[in-house]
């Protein structure tokens, strides 16, 4: 058992905790704001029995895990012996810098000093620490207790024990890491669901689909096939000869239409409209945290249904 910090209780920071308590470490909560990180573990008790239900909590019952999960007033309280701390505060350059300082000046040596950040470069607000060789971003694809990935991204200064450590810490807590080489604007993730996101826009403001049609495209698509593989891997598939036979029977389709692909469509405009009348249509926005419980209760039981999976063919 390794003692866990968590610095900010949203969302975020929540489902960290519960994921390292489940993988049987002692979490310490903080928040600069007592009353959100009491509601955090509140919110965590009522997430714990779902988990259970779908045998996602490694066998344990949900008062154990629970019971790893201590809510400190004092960040030095949370910070104290801790071998990996999870920085989850808002997207704001300043509040990154002051935070960072004062977990690097409160941490033991020992520690990792890990953010969530999903858009800012660790170099941009690690440059001035003493400790800057121990930090790094660790970014999850939410929530990270039921979607493994989690980009591992070091500054030029980050340490190569640093990214090691990090990386056997996240597998042992059952996570799968997105290790890059070096920081790059958006990591892997957000470049890979910005790339499709773009199509999707241009898609439907030029009249070629519909929302719903783009939709059903991933949804009963091409997710089917990505959820258990990557893109790589599908072509490799793809083709009688593998990788390489599909880059030479098909990269010329994706070449052709690579250039209709170089211009924006601004998502706010006047696409949005049409977005928003559809999703809306669809799902009407008094009903949008009632769906998000049912997104939650999918990833579980399709979690279930990968760890079964795993197991059988011995992944």
């Amino acid at each position: 058992m390794a003692k866990v910090a968590i610095v900010g209780s949203g969302f975020i920071g929540r489902a960290w905790a519960i994921s390292f308590a489940r993988a049987g470490h002692d979490v310490r909560m903080w928040d600069q704001a007592p009353a959100a990180a009491s509601g955090a573990r509140d919110y965590i008790a009522g997430v714990l029995g779902d988990l259970a239900a779908n045998d996602l909590l490694r066998g344990q019952a949900v008062d154990a895990v629970l019971g790893r999960i201590t809510i400190v007033a004092e960040l030095g309280d949370a910070l104290a012996d801790a071998v990996h701390v999870q920085e989850n505060t808002p997207e704001n350059l300043e509040v990154k810098r002051d935070v960072f300082s004062r977990i690097d000046a409160l941490a033991g040596p020992q520690a990792v000093i890990a953010s969530s950040t999903s858009a800012l470069l660790p170099s941009k607000f690690t440059d001035h620490l003493e400790g800057r060789h121990r930090c790094l971003v660790v970014h999850p694809i939410n929530p990270p207790y039921l979607i493994p990935a989690a980009e591992v991204v070091p500054a030029p200064w980050t340490s190569a024990d640093t990214v090691e450590r990090t990386r056997a810490f996240l597998v042992e807590a059952g996570h799968a890491p997105l290790v890059m080489k070096r920081e790059l604007d958006g990591f892997i993730m957000n470049r890979l669901q910005g790339a499709l996101l773009e199509e999707a826009f241009r898609l439907v403001s030029d009249g070629y689909a519909s929302v719903e049609d783009v939709d059903t495209g991933l949804r009963d698509g091409l997710a089917l096939r990505w959820s258990f593989m990557g893109p790589f891997e599908t072509i490799d598939l793809n083709a009688p000869g593998g990788v390489r036979d599909y880059v030479e029977r098909y990269q010329t389709i994706y070449s052709n239409i690579f250039p209709q692909m170089l211009r924006r469509v601004d998502w706010a405009g006047e696409v949005m409209e049409t977005v928003e009348a559809d999703r809306r249509k669809r799902l009407p926005r008094e009903e949008l945290s009632e769906r998000q419980v049912w997104r939650d209760r999918r990833l579980m039981a399709l979690a279930a249904h990968k760890k079964k999976s795993d197991q059988e063919f011995g992944r």
